[in-house]
């Protein structure tokens, strides 16, 4: 039945574009094909991770008028959570690139590069 639908669709646009009774009804500005590339953009924004342990760190910075050596602990902190985030978001971008159905905008762009449209129109 959808495809029915579908079909009827396809024909009233190519009845609408089609120059067989004089000018078409609906003239497009572009062709009427998809293109060959997706925009790539981030599809979420990172939350911020080891907050605390930086708030530490700069804290003990500022009692000791910025020496690294007297907060070598705080810094040793900071880098092994930073480890540890970076291993998580690995591991987390590893196990599934398809999220709620839909596919990275890297990923579309070399699916439509490998099976590109015709361009010609309808």
């Amino acid at each position: 039945m959808a495809a029915q639908g579908g079909v009827a669709f396809q024909e009233k646009v190519s009845r609408l574009v089609s120059r067989q009774n004089g000018k078409p009804v609906l003239k497009p500005s572009r062709a009427l094909a998809l293109g060959d590339t997706v925009s790539n953009r981030n599809p979420k924004k990172r939350e911020a991770t080891c907050i605390t342990e930086i708030s530490i760190l700069m804290a003990c910075w500022k009692q000791n008028n910025f020496v690294d050596s007297l907060c070598c602990n705080e810094t040793n902190a900071f880098y092994t959570c930073v480890a540890k985030a970076q291993a998580a978001i690995k591991n987390k971008s590893g196990q599934s690139n398809i999220q709620g159905g839909r596919l990275p905008p890297k990923q579309a762009t070399i699916l439509l590069k490998r099976y590109p449209n015709q361009r010609s129109e309808i």
